[in-house]
């Protein structure tokens, strides 16, 4: 029997595991977000006879939420959230109290026989956007950096304000009693703690990676373990684990660069993307399976209880976002810098006014707001019973209330959020972003070029001056390549990269060449020349050349 239960749970990983390939396979060529067509195909699963999966909310919040975290922090800017912190900041913190707040007042006031402390519980659990679904469509149309980098930066940090509100709600529904000055402390101290927790472990992640650095598989054993340590060790000092995750992600991610070699780099990152891949894969999937969960419990509310809960929770998202967003950027510059902008230099006016949001990229990020997985882990980890022993209240049209929020989000805002952006012209300027690439490719050539000529000038004796002639051959013809490409970009009026027939020509020709390399090292393993071991060793340094090549349709 023991042996049956393994076999069936291993089927329906791998059948997992092969409906989320599939449907990447058919997000590449079709343009739509995988995000949104998991959850529909798990409601079609959901709907046949069969073994079902409820989603654990302890697996969630303690196995899958760390690492898709910790990834994101790592692929996250430190210094561009740092640039933009106080519109991330009234995102992620006043625009989450600010949904939770209404939606409860909502339902004190509309629901039959809801509570407050019922209604900002729900309120909690759907106030975050996860944007995970807006970052992949965003990347693929080429959504500007500044929009990219605020809907990354609320969702790294959403999560633990509405997860400490939900706590202060399910405290005082349960019988806990409410208390405003207590909520607050609550709420500052968690944040605190986690800010700390994760600025900790990631300096002992610093420390550790100098003498791990030369062995990328110690360093990546140390970077998947890395979020689950922050949030057990948040946890079990009661501060916001999620917050410590996300502070140590960022911290590690931007001082990577220094501390990493190149090798520990690119294993890490693919790692990572792996594990972000399957990831959220299954809990897409696992939250279309909740259906018949959250329906179960139904039976014993009015139609029209059911459908102005729906309608509150469902309208204060959908709504309250863009009417925030227009708020912040309406206000008197003063105020308005408080609430919603970074506060740049106030003799800049030109900076100023580059910080404030345009009406197009309003309409973007409002649409952005997709919520997910945490959404619906957080609302089951309501109580079934209350202190006194009775049922918490309205627990399954709670339940109901935030899967239908998701699914509309997520499937809805999920398959028009690409037509939307392209349909508002709102695309990141190409020809600045590989203009300022190339700008940075030649002062890294010219800086290698100097220390040539310092290292030649010592004259030591151990380095020849062929040798360093040599290189500085090689350099000046990249930095001559770069220059050119550079060239090319500052005479272009247009915001899409040019093509430059010389540079095509030359990106063909060494991917042909590289071709041609690896089916000589072929030809040499299958006629017994050349070991598997050394197959690999060379063909490893081709696909590193190969992988320096920038993505190119093949002729």
């Amino acid at each position: 029997m023991w042996w049956v239960s393994v076999e069936s749970i291993l089927l329906l990983v791998l059948a997992a595991v092969a409906v989320v390939v599939a449907v990447r396979w058919v997000a590449n060529r079709t343009g739509l977000p995988a995000a949104a067509l998991l959850p529909i195909i798990g409601i079609a699963y959901a709907l046949l006879p069969g073994p079902n999966v409820t989603l654990d909310p302890d697996i969630i919040l303690t196995f899958v939420l760390p690492p898709l975290l910790y990834s994101a922090a790592l692929d996250s800017s430190l210094m561009a959230i740092r640039r933009n912190l106080r519109t991330v900041v009234s995102l992620s913190v006043v625009l989450v109290f600010l949904t939770a707040l209404v939606i409860g007042f909502g339902f004190a006031w509309f629901v039959a026989g809801a509570t407050l402390a019922a209604g900002i519980a729900v309120g909690a659990a759907v106030a975050p956007p996860d944007p995970v679904a807006a970052l992949a469509v965003g990347r693929k149309v080429g959504l500007p950096p500044k929009l990219l980098t605020l809907t990354q930066g609320e969702g790294l940090l959403n999560d633990a304000t509405a997860l400490t509100i939900l706590s202060v709600a399910v405290a005082a529904a349960t019988g806990g009693g409410f208390s405003a000055p207590s909520a607050f402390g609550q709420f500052l101290t968690a944040a605190a703690g986690g800010v700390a927790v994760g600025a900790l472990v990631a300096f002992g992640i610093r420390m550790l990676s100098r003498p791990l650095g030369g062995d990328p598989l110690m360093v990546n054993a140390v970077s998947l373990a890395t979020p689950f340590g922050a949030y057990l060790i948040a946890e079990r000092i009661h501060v916001s684990g999620v917050l410590a995750v996300v502070v140590a992600g960022l911290i590690v991610g931007h001082h990577t660069p220094r501390s990493a070699s190149g090798a520990s780099r690119l294993q890490t990152t693919a790692v990572w993307r792996l594990v972000d891949f399957l990831l959220e894969g299954f809990v897409f999937l696992l939250i279309g399976q909740q259906l018949p969960e959250v329906v179960r419990g139904l039976a014993q509310y009015d139609t029209s209880t059911i459908v102005i809960a729906v309608a509150i929770t469902v309208g204060v998202v959908l709504l309250l976002r863009p009417l925030w967003l227009l708020l912040t950027q309406s206000l008197p510059r003063s105020l308005h810098t408080w609430l919603g902008a970074d506060g740049p230099d106030k003799d800049n006016a030109r900076s100023r006014q580059a910080q404030r949001l345009t009406g197009r990229e309003v309409a973007v990020l409002s649409w952005s707001g997709t919520r997910g997985v945490i959404s619906l882990a957080a609302i089951f980890t309501l109580p079934l019973v209350t202190d006194s022993g009775a049922p918490f209240p309205d627990r399954d049209l709670l339940l109901f209330c935030t899967f239908v929020v998701v699914i509309v989000t997520l499937v809805g805002q999920g398959l028009t959020f690409a037509p939307i952006v392209q349909a508002l012209g709102l695309r990141a300027n190409e020809t600045d972003q590989a203009r300022l690439r190339n700008e940075a490719r030649s002062a890294s050539v010219e800086a290698a070029l100097d220390t040539l000529d310092e290292l030649e000038a010592q004259q030591h004796d151990n380095v020849h001056t062929d040798v360093i002639e040599t290189m500085r051959g090689q350099l000046r013809v990249r930095l001559n390549r770069y220059q050119g490409r550079l060239d090319l970009l500052r005479e272009t009026d247009s915001a899409d990269l040019p093509v430059s027939p010389r540079y095509e020509a030359a990106l063909h020709v060494r991917r042909v060449a590289i071709d041609a390399q690896r089916e000589e090292l072929l030809r040499w393993r299958d006629a017994g020349r050349l070991p598997d071991e050394g197959l690999r060793v060379l063909e490893r340094e081709l696909d590193h050349e190969e992988r320096l090549l920038p993505d190119r349709p093949r002729r």
